[in-house]
């Protein structure tokens, strides 16, 4: 297994009214970051909030290509990014403490935090489709080309991990800083990962090898 310590090349925040940083997700020019009230669009290029969304968002943010995908308790909202429409729900599964959310491979991945799962579910019908176990807790998600990854956030200590989508292995881990929590996890598509910081309402940029 390959193991390295997080290389942090930018971090974007505190932002105006926001205490914490929940999900995050990236449409290709905007930085998405759920704040418990509302989806912030930030521009990746200066760090400046553009707009925001006013719906639930106090867990997970995914990004399909065209809608993005918002944890609300229970369920998932699917929502137009241009008019803020909520365009439907998708339930979670019953014993999910949802907390991450990501797109990839054209369906939805949900991490169970406290029961240390990943969940692949049909964005159709909700249907639970494959459950990943871990053996910590599960923060956020994302798909970084072909390879899954996730963030992990327990006794104080946080790191990001890839892992076989088949088998649950864990084939790299980056450990990020002393009391860096990890609360969202999003790629750009290419070698940088951004990081929801929780409380610290921050994102925070790593350069992967």
């Amino acid at each position: 297994m390959k193991k390295s310590t997080a290389h942090i090349i930018h971090e974007y925040g505190p932002f105006p009214d926001t205490g914490s940083v929940h999900g995050v997700s990236y449409d290709g020019r905007h930085i998405w970051f759920a704040n418990g009230e509302k989806l912030v669009a930030l521009d990746p290029a200066n760090g400046k909030t553009l707009r925001s969304i006013d719906v639930p968002a106090n867990a997970g943010t995914a990004f399909d290509g065209r809608h993005l995908y918002q944890i609300a308790s229970d369920h998932i909202q699917k929502i137009d990014p241009e008019s803020g429409r909520v365009l439907g729900t998708i339930p979670l599964p019953a014993t999910t403490c949802a907390s991450g959310l990501a797109w990839g491979e054209g369906m939805l991945w949900a991490g169970g935090y406290q029961d240390r799962k990943i969940y692949q579910i049909d964005p159709e019908s909700g249907a639970v489709l494959r459950v990943i176990e871990s053996n910590r807790f599960v923060t956020g998600i994302s798909w970084a080309g072909d390879e899954l990854w996730h963030g992990t956030w327990e006794d104080g200590a946080s790191e990001l991990r890839r892992i076989d989508p088949d088998t649950g292995e864990v084939l790299e881990t980056i450990n990020m800083p002393a009391e860096t929590g990890v609360s969202g996890l999003e790629s750009n598509g290419g070698n940088l990962l951004f990081c929801g910081g929780g409380d610290s309402g921050k994102i925070r940029v790593v350069r992967r090898a």
